[in-house]
């Protein structure tokens, strides 16, 4: 993609100047900040539609993969104003500005800014009391296989089919993979937390050889853990496409059921390869409902 020029050395990026484009984020592949903020233009439509509008937390590597790095939810002193303030009353009743990206500049902003990685809340700044997704995170334990991460996740598409509750995988780019119900803004937080909640803790405990449904260490060895605590207000989730900060620059990649099965590696995608890829690639369920009436069925076994 041609790239137009503000300066020698300051290249405009969807209209945002990159200041040390050349600076290597990645090391192998070699991948420097400018070919980050082209990647995030590249891939602004398929990524926008899972992130815009939400507040959204960003992964900063100012310095690259072996500098220093930090998650930040407010804006900070000289963010570009394509990085909107949203007011967010928090758990202690006072109000705070975090972030929000409606469009490409804000997302190239970002990078400009040392981002590599965008997690969004699972809800819009229009209604931030109903979330639109329900997301459980596979995390397997370092001595299991990427085989056994598959299994677990057609198990708990399984799980949610039983509730007619549709869902589709994502490889997370690191080990695991995220299971995804999208869902209609009908149900609360504390609904969707519930719901997550118990069918983790009933997967475990139907399967305590297989899963773990606590986030202690010790009970994880050789188990997967079901990581259902994505779903309650204020926690966020790696955003579809967005690129991961480990080696190699691995994406996050949403895929096909069926193409699950035949892929070997939850960081699979590098960043040229997830240029090719597209929400046409797999089958995204529509919104569902999830209700009290489904919690009182999976409470009851049934």
């Amino acid at each position: 993609m041609e790239v137009a020029m503000e300066s020698q050395d300051r290249p405009l990026v969807a209209g945002i100047g990159i200041s040390n484009p050349d600076r290597v984020i990645f090391s192998r592949p070699k991948r420097t900040k400018l070919d980050l903020a082209r990647y995030y233009e590249v891939m602004a439509e398929r990524i926008l539609p899972e992130l815009a509008d939400r507040p959204v937390s960003l992964l900063r590597l100012p310095e690259g993969l072996e500098g220093e790095r930090f998650f930040q939810r407010h804006a900070g002193k000289g963010f570009p104003k394509a990085i909107r303030p949203v007011v967010i009353e928090e758990s202690s009743g006072s109000a705070a500005d975090y972030m929000t990206i409606r469009d490409v500049a804000g997302l190239i902003g970002a990078v400009q800014m040392g981002t590599v990685e965008f997690h969004p809340w699972a809800a819009r700044r229009d209604r931030l009391d109903r979330p639109e997704r329900l997301v459980f995170d596979l995390d397997p334990d370092e001595g299991l296989g990427f085989a056994a991460v598959r299994k677990a996740a057609s198990d708990i598409r399984e799980r949610l089919e039983r509730f007619d509750l549709q869902s589709y995988p994502m490889l997370s780019g690191g080990k695991g993979v995220h299971v995804i119900v999208p869902l209609k803004r009908t149900a609360s937080w504390d609904t969707v937390k519930l719901f997550a909640q118990l069918l983790a803790t009933l997967a475990a405990e139907e399967a305590p050889e297989r899963y773990v449904a606590t986030m202690s260490k010790s009970a994880r060895k050789g188990k997967i853990f079901i990581d259902w605590l994505r779903n309650e207000r204020g926690a966020t989730a790696i955003a579809p496409f967005s690129v991961r900060a480990r080696p190699g620059a691995p994406v996050a990649v949403p895929v096909a059921w069926e193409e699950l099965g035949k892929i070997r590696r939850a960081d699979a995608f590098g960043i040229r390869s997830a240029e090719k890829r597209g929400w046409g690639d797999l089958a995204v369920p529509e919104p569902q409902n999830l209700s009290e009436r489904l919690i009182a069925k999976l409470a009851t076994g049934g």
